[in-house]
């Protein structure tokens, strides 16, 4: 569905964590310097087939649900309830994270 970027790692490249962070950082034109830090909400969002309101009433601290989801299946990412692209959901040690895979 969509492809993965490629980030080169600071030991690839000869150059420190910083500098890659700071050359990656997109151009914030002056019309949106005063927007840049507004808040706004992420959510990865995974369909869980048949859930029910009871089953959302059975929940508890460590439930499991399955998803029936792939965990290399793109996902739709959305800020605010637009949809802005398509994350995967990983495992970093005990985390779970979602990798940008597609922007738009």
């Amino acid at each position: 569905m969509s492809a993965s970027t490629v980030v080169p790692t600071p030991a690839a490249t000869g150059q420190s964590a910083a500098t890659i962070g700071a050359a990656s950082k997109p151009e914030i034109s002056e019309r949106w310097a005063d927007a840049e830090l507004l808040p706004c909400q992420l959510s990865a969002e995974v369909a869980i087939a048949r859930f029910t309101v009871r089953d959302l009433f059975c929940l508890e601290v460590d439930s499991v649900l399955d998803s029936g989801c792939a965990q290399s299946m793109d996902v739709p990412l959305k800020a605010n309830s637009q949809l802005i692209g398509w994350v995967e959901f990983e495992v970093i040690g005990e985390r779970l994270a979602v990798r940008l895979t597609e922007i738009y």
